[in-house]
């Protein structure tokens, strides 16, 4: 491996991630990079199966090794609601990510607080046409009812993290990239592609 395609186009997640990889030795390349503009359905049951799903449709389309993740916010009180649909949680066309922080915080209001929730991410590496790996993060914490800090995207804004005193959003790069859910697969993922890179 030489080159590593990054498979998403959300530039937040695209910083967050060239961040968590800049210590492999590989170039690391993005969609936009080499022209790849896919819509890969997300038809998986799990994040673990979007993940490949969608790792696998940009190895094969660039022929290069591809990493993806899928992600999703877990809240205890809407019995783990949005989970995979956290992209989706509107079906309103041209929902924003307020859009679906405002719906989130109104499904809660009967509940009691602390909303407790937790981030989870898996990626997937795609290296060859049947040759898959996996690595999963988790982040706990709690849903607030306003939103705080100006960093991130998604529900950051209103996601608390555990023993932080702080939202996701309000966290810096350094800090968010040592204990968030993406952090903690990166760390893994990084595992296995050194693992790799020396057995080449």
């Amino acid at each position: 491996m030489r080159q590593l395609l990054i498979a998403t186009g959300n530039k937040g997640k695209q910083a967050e991630m060239r961040a968590l990889f800049a210590d492999l030795p590989l170039k690391l390349i993005f969609p936009d990079d080499i022209s790849l503009s896919l819509d890969v359905a997300e038809t998986g049951s799990t994040y673990q199966e979007n993940a490949e799903i969608k790792a696998r449709a940009h190895s094969a389309a660039s022929g290069l090794p591809s990493l993806a993740d899928d992600s999703g916010l877990e809240v205890d009180a809407l019995s783990g609601a949005p989970g995979l649909r956290s992209a989706r949680f509107l079906r309103k066309p041209n929902a924003t990510d307020r859009d679906r922080r405002i719906a989130l915080i109104e499904k809660l209001r009967p509940f009691e607080q602390p909303w407790l929730a937790r981030f989870k991410c898996c990626m997937a590496l795609a290296v060859q046409e049947r040759q898959f790996h996996f690595s999963q993060g988790i982040c706990e914490g709690e849903i607030t009812a306003e939103e705080r800090g100006d960093n991130g995207f998604g529900y950051d804004p209103i996601f608390l993290c555990e023993n932080t005193g702080k939202t996701m959003a309000e966290l810096g790069m350094i800090e968010k990239n040592r204990i968030s859910h993406r952090a903690r697969a990166a760390a893994g993922m990084r595992k296995i592609i050194f693992g790799l890179l020396k057995a080449d």
